[in-house]
């Protein structure tokens, strides 16, 4: 396994489950604090705009995830609904709608006069259609590496520090020239899989997030602790908060990509790249300049054209996992159970490109648990 992130480790999770002696390489001991995978939250909901093959596996991701903290003996997730806003004539958010309606799940149609009623901590200017559905929430992305990797640790899974040179067939070549065989590699290096792989130039691309972290007002503070994730749709610039949920701070990030950068790069954020998020919060979040700013930092995302997942065979025996941007960690368990499930059955393998960009439904047998 090389990576030890989200996907890196849910992979080696569900393959111990099933029998395989697994080995994890990465970098730096999880979690590795310039990792895709931590920071304080992840999200999880089942709004995906057209995207249905995504909105449709969430479903089985929930279940995958209560495979986890069974494994873990603890729940790191915290429900807290979904806010869905549109200021224009966007169509993700009736995409969305329709979408979950079809699926069968509950949602409520708002107004901006409503979104201002019931979410007082938000401003409903501007705002042109919104819903807000109760399933949905916080993912803590960092305890739950951390978690899973103690877990794997206490199971005999074997961690190696390192750093791949080259991926070639059931084999890893590090940079100091040590050679690391096994029956099968799967390659889950998040932003680095382009530096290591020049093949997928074009295909997925490292790309600069900015989150922003505050505190509210202590007169805010119970109301905050209550909020919604809030997914803002503008025409230009839209963003999502994410509320602070078992003592997290508020987290703002933008919706765009920036598609520049390096995974080598520091992860410091300037004040003006600091200042682009917040211009983005400040229409919705009324007296912001009250909240205390708690830093801002970057991210890499690996970024796919589409924000298609990539599962493919790079070599014989040889597995890459790659393209998962912002959305992919709530998908790590059942991607991870899937991946071992085509390993101990390579009549799935040519099955899991197309589930895993969210084209085709599963072959039986895909997501079998162990």
């Amino acid at each position: 396994m090389l990576g030890a992130g989200i996907m890196g480790l849910s992979a080696a999770w569900a393959l111990h489950r099933r029998g395989w002696k697994v080995r994890v390489l990465d970098q730096a001991t999880p979690p590795n604090p310039v990792g895709a995978s931590v920071d304080h939250h992840r999200l999880i909901r089942h709004a995906y705009g057209a995207q249905h093959g995504y909105m449709r596996m969430v479903d089985d991701a929930y279940a995958a995830w209560a495979r986890i903290w069974a494994d873990l003996g603890e729940v790191l997730y915290e429900e807290t609904g979904v806010l869905a806003l549109d200021e224009g004539t966007g169509a993700w958010l009736p995409a969305s709608r329709a979408a979950m309606r079809d699926h069968g799940l509950a949602m409520e149609d708002l107004t901006a006069a409503t979104v201002a009623a019931r979410f007082p901590i938000f401003s409903g200017d501007g705002v042109a259609d919104a819903f807000f559905t109760p399933r949905g929430g916080v993912l803590l992305a960092e305890p739950i590496v951390a978690g899973l990797a103690g877990w794997l640790a206490r199971q005999g899974v074997e961690f190696l520090r390192g750093t791949a040179r080259d991926v070639a067939e059931r084999r890893l070549t590090l940079t100091d020239g040590t050679v690391l065989t096994a029956d099968a590699v799967v390659v889950a290096a998040g932003p680095w899989a382009p530096r290591l792989l020049p093949g997928l130039k074009g295909r997925v691309t490292a790309s600069r997030q900015i989150i922003v972290r505050l505190a509210a007002p202590p007169d805010l503070a119970t109301a905050w602790s209550r909020a919604p994730m809030l997914l803002d749709l503008a025409e230009e610039g839209g963003f999502y908060m994410v509320p602070p949920v078992r003592g997290t701070p508020i987290k703002v990030g933008d919706h765009s990509f920036s598609l520049a950068g390096d995974a080598e790069d520091d992860r410091d954020a300037t004040p003006a790249e600091a200042e682009t998020i917040l211009a983005l919060a400040r229409r919705r979040i009324p007296g912001l300049d009250r909240f205390t700013p708690l830093g801002a930092r970057a991210c890499y995302y690996d970024v796919e054209p589409a924000e298609e997942f990539l599962a493919e065979t790079l070599a014989p025996g040889t597995l890459l996992l790659s393209g998962f941007s912002g959305h992919g960690f709530k998908f790590g368990p059942l991607l991870g159970e899937a991946v071992a499930n085509a390993l101990g059955d390579p009549a799935l393998l040519p099955y899991l490109a197309g589930w895993a960009a969210g084209r085709e439904n599963p072959a039986p047998g895909l997501l079998r648990t162990a």
